[in-house]
């Protein structure tokens, strides 16, 4: 059994009630279809007067027919004529309620396999959701699903008429095993013929959903960012891309509706070819008793004749599936947990700090990455005080802050609260405790209301305009058209950044963390704003233990401890007094943001004169190495790092003047 099958057959076993009536249905009617077949021949030569000759050659027509022996013979056509009506009736009855249950079947499964979909997004790690493209996503829980669904509706479409040929067969092999041979060699070629229709199916299904893909990728992309693609006026680029995937999508289906029509017309020509062929071979086999047993050849004919468009609808419900297999493939790989990265959850619920909280030997590469981009921080945080990490892009800062709510685990060393390794509590318990306020704010696409209550659905409405009049975000909501029922559009697209800001502290605030981590909130912010905002978080950080992202100095003066960091590593540690007398890394930073200009200017030159001073060198050393003129590998091994070492310094001073340039042209 094929993995993908094996796959579909899991799912269907939640629901073996369902399966047992599809089944018992299915073969019911396939029951009353062959009896009622089996009964026309008898009852239309009956009715044009002609003797009917049922030989022990066909015992199983002469058992279907035989009760009517009973009948009187001015009853007999009556009663078989209506014996083949109810037959019908029931048959068809089998089938509308089988259908009724299949419909639900799948129904049900595709529900199913949408809510396992959605369960493991929710369930996977950020790493996940970072790498993958939401356009996928969206296609696989979408077309795909539905396509799978498909899938199951095939199968059990081909038990039905599955269970009709076998009936047929059955009865056909009671008439004569010698025509049934003949018939399936022919038959059996007309099956062979459809392999090259259903392999070229399953091809086109491959095609169609990466068809699928690219244009949900595309469109998510291009919905998302639309304030950039009319920024950049490339409306006409991006409705000429999405033209063409949409274009390529329709010839890829026409394609496969060009393949999946011409099974049909293949079949009824090769069909009636093959009949023609058993007719003579009929003759060959019966020409000394053609007269005895022609109402036994004419059945079997009839039979025949019938199961001909079954076998036509057998191959397009084969064609299909493999058209749809491609997208149970990717639904089985979506949905698989063991390709995926899954945190493990503790058993201990998280009760609060006592102590503090212990970054001990941290070090951390992402997922299918050897570098690594913390290296070795060993901080401890008290409960109740302010960590604030401060460097240079890329430094590691926001890096560290995701390892606190478990995001990420780290690679090396752990993270203890009041000595308790993070990784041992409930991650839910722990997560609740935590606030989360960033610069990329997100909101949903609902009122103001909805989006403060959303950390916590039960809160009163006095708790949420509580919450609302510390974030300083009062004043606003209220004069909006709706107050705080106003939508605020997708992401809060609606609100200035500010406003934004404030309604996530607010939601912060309504949660009433014990941890507050804080990514540089005020970073996009003008001055009326940002002042706003930071009265807010110094409310919100009050009495908190609080993690602190800054790019501006002037908001983490105030920290407990101040840590910087380069290239992921602690650099300095201390609180805002102490590392200014240092005269160290902090001390530059903070020189370049609050020195005067002339001071600045100095700081820039010297920099500068540095830059130079360490370059004449480093390009010695590279020629040095270039030439090969060093024999001695361990004087070869001193100059590379030499190099490296220079090079790193120059990168810092070169930062620095970069930094300095754009802070005086911000404040111009």
């Amino acid at each position: 059994m094929s993995p993908n099958l094996r796959f579909l057959l899991e799912y269907a076993k939640r629901y073996p009630l369902r399966i047992l009536v599809t089944i018992i249905l299915g073969f019911s009617g396939a029951i009353f279809n062959g009896v009622s077949t089996t009964l026309i021949v008898p009852v239309v030569l009956t009715f044009l007067e002609q003797d009917i000759q049922l030989t022990t050659e066909a015992p199983l027509i002469k058992a279907i027919v035989s009760p009517f022996d009973a009948v009187p013979e001015q009853y007999r056509l009556g009663v078989m004529a209506g014996a083949i009506v109810l037959a019908i009736v029931l048959k068809n009855l089998m089938t509308y309620v089988g259908n009724l249950t299949s419909n639900s079947l799948s129904r049900s499964l595709v529900c199913d396999l949408k809510e396992d979909g959605v369960r493991l997004l929710l369930d996977v790690d950020i790493d996940y959701h970072s790498k993958s493209q939401l356009g996928d996503i969206m296609s696989r829980l979408s077309n795909e699903v539905a396509r799978t669904s498909s899938a199951i509706s095939t199968l059990i479409q081909f038990f039905t008429v599955s269970s009709t040929l076998l009936i047929y067969g059955i009865i056909l092999i009671s008439i004569s095993w010698e025509l049934t041979l003949a018939s399936t060699i022919l038959i059996g070629l007309v099956t062979i013929s459809n392999q090259f229709f259903i392999r070229y199916s399953k091809r086109l299904g491959e095609l169609l959903s990466e068809a699928s893909r690219a244009y949900s990728i595309a469109m998510i992309e291009i919905l998302s960012g639309i304030r950039f693609v009319k920024s950049a006026a490339s409306e006409e680029q991006e409705y000429t891309r999405i033209k063409k995937l949409i274009r390529d999508r329709e010839k890829i289906a026409f394609r496969n509706q060009v393949n999946e029509s011409a099974i049909a017309p293949l079949n009824e020509v090769t069909s009636i070819i093959a009949i023609l062929a058993i007719v003579a071979i009929g003759r060959v086999f019966f020409a000394d008793r053609i007269e005895a047993l022609s109402t036994i050849i004419l059945t079997y004919l009839f039979i025949l004749f019938r199961s001909l468009p079954l076998l036509t609808n057998l191959n397009g419900v084969r064609s299909r599936f493999a058209n749809s297999y491609a997208g149970v493939e990717l639904v089985k790989d979506f949905l698989n947990r063991k390709n995926k990265p899954i945190m493990s959850n503790g058993t201990i619920a998280y009760n609060g700090i006592k102590e503090g909280i212990h970054l001990q030997n941290i070090s951390f590469a992402y997922p299918d990455h050897d570098t690594l981009v913390l290296k070795n921080i060993d901080i401890f945080i008290p409960r109740g005080t302010t960590l604030a990490l401060v460097g240079g892009s890329g430094a590691g800062k926001s890096t560290l802050a995701d390892l606190i709510p478990r995001f990420y685990d780290p690679t090396q060393g752990n993270i203890t609260i009041d000595g308790v390794d993070q990784r041992q509590f409930d991650l839910r318990s722990l997560r609740t405790a935590m606030g989360i306020v960033s610069q990329d704010t997100f909101l949903f696409n609902a009122s103001v209301y909805n989006n403060i209550a959303y950390v916590k659905p039960d809160a009163t409405e006095e708790q949420v305009i509580k919450a609302v009049e510390q974030a300083n975000a009062y004043e606003f909501i209220i004069q909006l058209s709706e107050g705080f029922e106003t939508k605020i559009g997708d992401r809060g697209v609606l609100l200035s950044g500010g406003q934004r800001q404030r309604i996530s502290i607010a939601r912060a605030l309504l949660r009433n963390p014990e941890i507050l981590i804080l990514d540089e909130a005020t970073s996009a912010l003008d001055t009326v704003s940002e002042r706003l905002v930071q009265e807010a978080i110094e409310d919100l950080s009050h009495d908190r233990t609080t993690i602190v992202i800054a790019h501006r100095l002037s908001t983490v003066q105030k920290a407990d401890q101040i840590a910087v960091l380069e290239k992921g590593q602690v650099v300095e540690l201390g609180s805002h007094n102490e590392l200014l007398s240092k005269g160290g890394q902090y001390a530059r930073l903070y020189s370049m943001q609050f020195a005067d200009e002339a001071e600045r200017d100095r700081a820039i030159i010297r920099s500068s004169y540095e830059v130079r001073s360490r370059l004449n060198p480093l390009i010695g050393f590279l020629q040095l190495l270039a030439d090969d003129l060093l024999d001695d590998p361990d004087e070869r091994s001193e100059l590379i790092n030499e190099s490296y070492r220079s090079a790193s310094h120059i990168l810092e001073s070169l930062e620095f003047i970069e930094d300095s340039v754009k802070l005086r042209i911000d404040r111009k």
